[in-house]
């Protein structure tokens, strides 16, 4: 069972206080900080969004059928 919380005051205090009853034995193990969000500048969906649109001339089942065009495996 992994019941997750913060110190707070060198006291440690579960995220969920009912998980576990009164004098309980546990043993504390602490997970690495998390990192500031690196999500500060455009995402990879904004910068293939600018792509979108302009292939021309492809088959219309592309979607559909792309391990035959990739592969040549046969159509579906």
């Amino acid at each position: 069972m992994e019941i997750r919380g913060k110190v707070n005051g060198g006291v440690v205090v579960l995220d969920n206080p009912h998980a576990l009853p009164d004098g309980a034995v546990v043993r504390v193990e602490p997970v690495a900080a998390p990192t500031p969000d690196a999500r500060e500048g455009p995402t990879v969906w904004d910068a293939l969004r600018r792509w979108g649109g302009r292939a021309k001339g492809l088959p219309a089942d592309l979607a559909e059928q792309h391990d035959h065009y990739l592969h040549g495996t046969r159509r579906r």
